[in-house]
């Protein structure tokens, strides 16, 4: 007769598993019909784990050239010259291109301009401006008390400065805005509804086409937040009806540190909205210098100042890379990274109570996943200091971003493996 002794059952089960997920991501990892293009960045050879795709995007190869021959041709050689040659026609150009690549806009409808902020700011403000000058009584902004930190307190600052209030929505942070609660909370005070199309604490995906329908039926416009979707999930602008939008350069479409914002306005709105930064920019004749300010037609209206041109740069060369690969086979390999996120997190982190703080149905949810553990924020600073580079949110979210076209499933193991051992010295 022979016995188990109990541990070392748990040692082979422990191993088989870890066996079963290396298996797993190798597997993965040969079949990825984007896996070649992981080696286009700079960094992705080295072990380093980068868990952060949804905050800054790794740097492009083709970036590091493109910003060099920047510096040397045109603005060391060309200097001044520049902008007639192509700088003023930038903005415009790389908008037509993140329209039809990542946001599904037709051409004339997407300008690149300022910070996130900023842009958020002009679009909210004159929209509502629009809005209540059509019809004084609507005077609410709804806007949800999970939405980010920017987009809450500039509303905040708006209704403030234009005589308006805000509609604040009470969400499930681990669901999102539904359906039931926007058609709940707008009605005939409604201006504008401003919401993520992707929520930046858990990854929840909205419904967008649904949302824009109730704000619309409810005569109000709506303002959608891309920042955490553009590059990394289909968005159909046109096709959904959607009214404005702004997104950010620096996530998914890997523009650099503080690289510049972009900003949709559907062609029948563009008119009706007024600039409410008013700069030479945005004029209808640019050189003309004129006594007072007369708004361009069309996108140019919601530029205010000078073009930022460096920081519109490297963007180029990951939106050249999504269409080449394709939104939807971006979106397919985003599936597959976060499903395997959470299996992994179920087999290795579970076990020392961390909790999957994302929709676990991957057609609701974006690029990231949330894991939640009261620990989470000295895991984070010791994950760092071991080049596995996640970022935290309160309350105690561990986000790991992963972004498809720089991001490996052997790398996504290798990183949780390394949570788990955090988690785990924490105790």
């Amino acid at each position: 007769m022979t016995t188990t002794d109990p541990a070392r059952a748990d040692t082979a089960d422990v191993a088989s598993g870890a066996d079963v997920l290396d298996g797993d991501a190798l597997a993965l990892d040969a079949a990825d019909a984007l896996r070649a293009y992981r080696d286009l960045f700079v960094g992705a050879e080295t072990s380093l784990v980068y868990f952060d795709g949804n905050s800054l995007g790794r740097l492009p190869r083709a970036s590091v050239d493109r910003l060099a021959r920047f510096a040397t041709d045109e603005w060391g050689g060309r200097l001044i010259r520049g902008w007639d040659e192509s700088w003023m026609r930038l903005p415009f150009a790389i908008g037509d291109t993140i329209g039809r690549v990542a946001i599904g806009a037709a051409a004339g409808q997407t300008v690149v301009g300022d910070s996130t902020t900023v842009l958020l700011y002009k679009m909210v403000r004159a929209a509502f401006d629009a809005v209540v000058a059509a019809d004084p009584a609507r005077v609410e902004i709804v806007v949800d008390r999970d939405n980010f930190p920017t987009d809450r307190y500039l509303v905040e600052g708006i209704a403030r400065e234009r005589g308006g209030r805000l509609r604040w929505l009470d969400v499930d942070v681990t669901t999102g805005v539904t359906a039931e609660a926007l058609q709940a909370a707008v009605g005939p005070e409604t201006a504008v509804v401003l919401l993520s199309h992707v929520a930046y604490r858990s990854g929840y995906l909205a419904d967008a086409a649904s949302l824009t329908r109730i704000a619309h039926d409810a005569g109000a416009l709506i303002v959608w937040d891309l920042c955490h979707s553009a590059g990394s999930v289909p968005v159909e602008a046109d096709a959904w009806a959607f009214d404005v939008a702004v997104g950010c350069t620096y996530k998914y479409l890997n523009g650099g540190p503080g690289s510049p914002a972009f900003a949709y306005v559907a062609a029948g709105l563009q008119d009706r909205l007024a600039q409410p930064i008013q700069g030479w920019m945005g004029t209808a004749d640019v050189f003309a210098m004129g006594p007072s300010y007369v708004p361009a037609t069309g996108m140019r209206r919601f530029l205010s100042g000078t073009p930022p041109v460096v920081g519109m740069l490297a963007m180029q060369d990951t939106l050249a890379l999504i269409e080449e690969a394709g939104i939807a086979a971006v979106r397919a390999k985003s599936v597959a990274l976060t499903e395997f996120a959470v299996r992994v997190s179920d087999a290795l982190l579970a076990p020392h109570g961390v909790t999957i703080a994302s929709p676990r149905d991957p057609s609701r949810r974006g690029g990231h996943v949330t894991l939640s553990h009261p620990a989470m924020r000295a895991v984070t600073a010791r994950l760092w200091s071991a080049d596995v580079i996640p970022d935290y949110r309160d309350p105690g979210g561990l986000r790991i971003g992963l972004s498809p076209l720089s991001t490996s499933f052997a790398e996504t193991l290798t990183g949780l493996r390394a949570v788990a051992d955090a988690v785990r010295a924490e105790g």
